[in-house]
């Protein structure tokens, strides 16, 4: 364990998590090494050693960061607007995912890798937020939709977080994807995180 104050020992996972997206806004996940998130703080990279084992471990920390940032727009919406139409429900969560485009890319690039890559603590630390957002977004289709049934929310549950999976990899595409889906004749639309995630929330609200 690391030495020092726990406030220390937060402020240095802080600065290792930052250092990590900041290099993950120009490389690549296998691109970027424990090396280069040293190179990148302030303290010796053999530091890093002292709060995460492995680069997977890191990106854990990062995408449970996500998480929370998301969890808590999403109360915060629900504290401000008590209620809310099919169409205004679908519109509040398509902002609140357009704005997290880095949750979207390493959940849905990453996941598997950093999961195996990670200590059982580290992994039952990030469940723990994960649950958080299934309660969080059960809690908001309790507010706004009281008369749908639980099955109808359950099955929007287990359809829209696997969906979630799937948002980034469809809406950015690189332009080597783009040419070979052009010359492979795919008829591909284009679709912003926005558009895509309201029509799926339109769809299952059944509107």
């Amino acid at each position: 364990m690391p030495k020092g104050s726990p406030e220390l020992t937060e402020a240095r996972r802080e600065e290792i998590v930052c250092a990590c997206e900041k290099l993950y806004q120009t490389m690549s996940f296998k691109e970027i090494t424990i090396k280069e998130i040293g190179n990148a703080t302030s303290f010796t990279r053999t530091s890093i050693y002292n709060y995460f084992q492995t680069k997977e471990e890191i990106f854990l920390a990062l995408l449970k960061r996500e998480y929370e940032l998301w969890i808590a727009s999403l109360k915060e919406k629900m504290a401000q607007t008590k209620t809310m139409t099919k169409d205004e429900f679908a519109d509040m969560m398509a902002h609140s995912l357009e704005a997290r485009a880095q949750l979207l890319k390493i959940m849905s690039m990453n996941h598997y890798d950093m999961e195996t890559g990670s200590r059982p603590e580290h992994l039952a630390a990030f469940k723990v937020v994960y649950g958080e957002a299934i309660r969080t977004v059960t809690a908001c289709l309790n507010q706004y939709f009281p008369d749908m049934a639980v099955s109808e929310k359950q099955d929007f549950i287990y359809t829209f977080f696997p969906f979630m999976f799937g948002i980034y990899p469809y809406t950015f595409v690189t332009d080597k994807q783009r040419a070979a889906m052009e010359e492979a004749d795919v008829n591909y639309v284009f679709m912003t995180i926005y558009e895509i995630t309201y029509n799926c929330v339109k769809k299952l609200l059944g509107s």
